[in-house]
């Protein structure tokens, strides 16, 4: 999946997980609240991945504008 995927699923997985905890606590849901957190940090992970490959595609793009000057 690329960066902007990752994001956007990440995006609407801490979204819904926001949701879902809202209503758990709101109908008194324990199990609903958890799996709420789950989502929520599933998406906070891909964001981070979102953001990692963006780094690393920046890295890499520095070194080949780097070597290219060089030769």
């Amino acid at each position: 999946m690329s960066s902007t995927g990752d994001k956007a699923s990440g995006l609407a997985n801490e979204a819904i997980g926001n949701i879902k905890q809202g209503v758990g606590k709101l109908v008194g849901s324990e199990k609903l609240q958890a799996e709420g957190k789950v989502q929520e940090i599933k998406g906070e992970a891909q964001q981070a991945m979102g953001d990692a490959k963006d780094a690393a595609k920046k890295g890499a793009n520095s070194a080949l504008d780097y070597i290219n000057k060089k030769l």
